[in-house]
């Protein structure tokens, strides 16, 4: 129902009596929309509490007399303030990433960690498994995580079916060729993949998660990828 309703916030006003904490916030947004807030703080920016519900970040003044739809950008370093706290608030325990239906790639000492959602027609995961393979001293857990296509699903299931599963991904991500190998082997890995990440939200690839359990969308560039690591280095 949340999501219905949103769009017709933009510029909406609503008259309420004075609302000063959090609390006051999550029951008037909670009353005026009917759906609950997983969590009200103040955002730091304006005076403006930030409101997480239906997994989207709403703003909202203290006495809750209009709502903003929208990223919010530091002024000083232009960051996107509403990604950031995303990339917190959708968090996950590294423990509960079922690694055993991920392609394994060790570097190096393989200490470091980080996994990632893709599917194998997505441009943007091409260039990020360019990017990856620069990386040293890490283990690289790549979900097989097939929305784009049919094709896609086909070009997966061949994939987790090669003989050397690393070899096959970065064979056709990273050099171009195609896998033409079997899809009858055991392939529920892919469909539990699937499963999985709609119940994380993922809807786009790739997604990447750190040994922190903070989860970044898209492709990220190389060098936030290892100030990232470096930060979640034996987490």
């Amino acid at each position: 129902m949340l999501k219905k309703l949103l769009p017709s916030l933009i510029g909406l006003t609503l008259a309420t009596g004075a609302i000063a904490d959090e609390a006051a916030v999550k029951k008037a947004f909670e009353a005026k929309f009917g759906a609950k807030a997983e969590s009200v703080t103040k955002s730091g920016y304006l005076g403006l509490y930030e409101i997480y519900a239906d997994g989207q970040i709403i703003y909202s003044d203290e006495k809750a007399s209009a709502f903003i739809i929208g990223p919010l950008i530091d002024g000083k370093t232009l960051k996107n303030v509403t990604q950031e706290r995303m990339n917190k608030l959708t968090a996950i325990k590294w423990s509960d990433l079922p690694l055993e239906r991920a392609v394994k790639q060790v570097r190096g000492d393989g200490k470091r960690v980080l996994a990632s959602f893709e599917d194998p027609n997505c441009g943007y995961c091409k260039r990020l498994a360019k990017e990856l393979l620069k990386l040293d001293n890490v283990t690289v857990y790549t979900f097989l995580y097939p929305i784009l296509s049919p094709d896609s699903v086909e070009k997966s299931k061949q994939i987790w079916c090669a003989d050397d599963r690393a070899k096959a991904w970065n064979d056709w991500m990273v050099d171009g060729r195609a896998p033409a190998g079997r899809t009858d082997c055991d392939t529920s890995a892919i469909v539990r993949n699937q499963e999985f990440g709609r119940k994380l939200n993922i809807n786009g690839t790739p997604t990447l998660f750190f040994a922190d359990g903070e989860r970044i969308p898209g492709a990220v560039p190389l060098a936030k990828i290892e100030e990232k690591l470096a930060k979640t280095a034996g987490k």
